[in-house]
């Protein structure tokens, strides 16, 4: 593979792991505007099951070597980041 399409294919890599991560994030987005009950089974349920596929899928390409596992970590941290400030809103309100 030639240098320039080795740089096309962990670009493109990067940009399809960031596409699922952002609509990991929308998820989020969502419920921290109407601050509806994180606790729900089902919300969690697949909120838990896209966070763990796209954890899956930075695994992947970082061992294939299409991203570097910094990258995979930035992800995922913003992700974590984000739902930590949803429980803390949720629970803030709950508490009020």
């Amino acid at each position: 593979m030639t240098s320039d399409a080795a740089t096309n294919s962990n670009e493109k890599a990067y940009d399809l792991l960031k596409t699922d991560a952002d609509k990991i994030l929308k998820l989020i987005n969502v419920q921290l505007e109407n601050l509806t009950m994180p606790q729900c089974p089902l919300y969690e349920e697949v909120l838990d099951t896209q966070m763990f596929g796209l954890s899956r899928e930075i695994d992947f390409a970082s061992r294939l070597g299409l991203i570097r596992e910094e990258q995979g970590k930035e992800l995922l941290s913003e992700l974590e980041q984000r739902l930590s400030a949803l429980h803390e809103a949720f629970t803030n309100r709950k508490n009020k």
